[in-house]
């Protein structure tokens, strides 16, 4: 890949996504336009960024935003925050809300759709009058291609394999085609997949969330992008509502009102 397409990546990829793509990232870009180039019946990256820069494919910008974005995630990833959700987060929200009966939870880059489902396991398992409230997840996330996935709602093997406890899959997914695991219809209900950049500006929500997952993609972003995102996230959050971020992710520094306090053996954000 010659210097001037890298360039023209990074800058596409930057101002679309906010995604910092420095240097080292040269190899990633490689690995996964490479692929896309060929899909596209191109020889390689500098034919796909000439047809697109020259406006003979404008379309496939998108698309190459889209193949930069990584969607790594899994069901009940890094656990311990999902046993403090279970024995500590949960009960305080679901106490404070037993009066009004609802509860909102926002999945902020879903990815494949792993997290919400696996907070819609986790309610329907241990909060099942939970089902009868107002119940909405928010899942959202600015790949297309991967929101489709999540709204599809099915699984390879080893997607399952990761972090899902059999008795878990064999209760909430059926068998699919190709030796695929479907997830119940049940646990799809609450959860609604919008397409949402973070860095951009956002549709006007209405209401709060009292519980917010914004989990390992703040670190593909620079100090401001991060500072802005979680400035927004924080007046969309209810007074008494959980924040949580990335394991390898924090707040400090960026001047924001929100405190890190622990529960269980995990970390989350309230506001002051």
């Amino acid at each position: 890949m010659r210097e001037t397409d890298f360039a023209w990546v990074r800058e596409v990829v930057r101002s679309r996504a906010a995604i910092v793509l420095d240097d080292r990232k040269r190899y990633l870009v490689e690995s996964r336009l490479g692929p896309l180039a060929r899909e596209h019946g191109f020889d390689g990256i500098s034919e796909l960024v000439l047809a697109i820069r020259s406006g003979r494919r404008r379309e496939l910008e998108e698309a190459v935003v889209d193949a930069m974005t990584t969607n790594e995630t899994s069901f009940f990833r890094d656990g311990v925050p999902w046993q403090a959700m279970r024995e500590h987060v949960l009960p305080d929200i679901i106490e404070r809300r037993r009066t009004k009966r609802r509860l909102r939870v926002w999945s902020a880059a879903c990815s494949t759709g792993q997290e919400p489902y696996t907070l819609s396991m986790l309610l329907h398992e241990h909060y099942p009058q939970v089902m009868d409230w107002d119940l909405e997840i928010l899942a959202t996330d600015i790949s297309p291609s991967v929101l489709q996935k999540a709204r599809d709602g099915v699984y390879a093997p080893t997607e399952v394999g990761r972090g899902l406890e059999l008795p878990l899959r064999n209760k909430y997914f059926s068998p699919a085609d190709g030796g695929r695991w479907a997830i119940e219809p049940r646990l799809q209900k609450p959860i609604r997949f919008e397409r949402l950049n973070l860095a951009a500006p956002w549709p006007p929500f209405v209401g709060q969330f009292d519980i917010i997952f914004v989990r390992n993609v703040l670190i593909y972003f620079d100090v401001p992008t991060k500072k802005d995102i979680l400035s927004r996230m924080e007046k969309h959050l209810a007074p008494d509502g959980y924040l949580l971020l990335g394991s390898g992710e924090t707040t400090l520094n960026l001047g924001l009102g929100l405190r890190r306090r622990q529960a269980e053996r995990a970390w989350f954000y309230q506001h002051g």
